[in-house]
């Protein structure tokens, strides 16, 4: 990618990426996380639509409006559904406070550009110099899944650590192919799709799903 505007573009995806992964640590709120994921969903369908035009890729651009159905549209909106029927949508008593989690993805950040130095110094490139913001996105999506306890926030988690693996494979591949992409757009819709029925069902019994009681339900 020699274009300056087209790398201003993609590191700004990036860039975009990995604060919606913050910002989902910050916000208690989960109804505040659905446009976080909107939002990273439409950033990495730029980066696609940008490499695209860049190297005249008319497949990777199909890519490019799959990722904004799937991770920009549909996804978010299904998890919506999930949020707006649970009256306690909140995060109220996550293992790790706001401030530490805060302080946690400063040092994931920095974990990933130690590690991810070796992997640009092989292939020193203007876009290879932006995996490591792909990697901080996996690693913050890690830390939401073990920190939080809602099911709807570890969905999220989930769903952050996808779209650090997506965003490192259009930085190292200039994309992925078609297929792997329609796969794993249409495994994280049977994921929310099944979160859906199943918080449904839990919450028609317990009024709530909350993990850590349905965790002393059970024992």
């Amino acid at each position: 990618m020699s274009s300056h505007p087209a790398f201003d573009v993609a590191e700004l995806a990036a860039g975009v990426v990995l604060a919606g992964a913050v910002l989902a640590l910050w916000r208690k709120d989960l109804r505040a996380l659905i446009p976080i994921l909107a939002l990273q969903g439409a950033a990495l369908s730029a980066l696609a639509a940008v490499l695209a035009v860049s190297d005249g890729n008319l497949g990777l651009g199909v890519v490019a409006g799959v990722v904004l159905l799937a991770k920009g549209g549909v996804v978010p909106g299904l998890l919506a559904r999930v949020v707006r029927a649970d009256p306690g949508s909140r995060e109220t008593a996550p293992l790790v406070n706001v401030p530490a989690s805060l302080v946690a993805a400063g040092a994931l950040v920095v974990l990933s550009y130690l590690v991810a130095g070796r992997i640009t110094a092989l292939a020193p490139d203007r876009l290879t110099r932006l995996v490591p913001l792909g990697l901080a996105t996996v690693l913050v999506g890690f830390f939401v899944l073990v920190t939080r306890r809602k099911a709807v926030s570890q969905i999220v988690g989930l769903l952050l650590v996808d779209n650090g693996i997506a965003l490192v494979a259009f930085l190292l591949t200039a994309g992925v192919p078609l297929l792997v992409e329609l796969g794993a757009s249409f495994d994280l819709l049977l994921v929310v799709a099944m979160l859906q029925v199943l918080a449904t069902t839990i919450r028609a019994r317990f009024g709530h799903v909350d993990l850590d009681q349905l965790r002393e339900l059970h024992d």
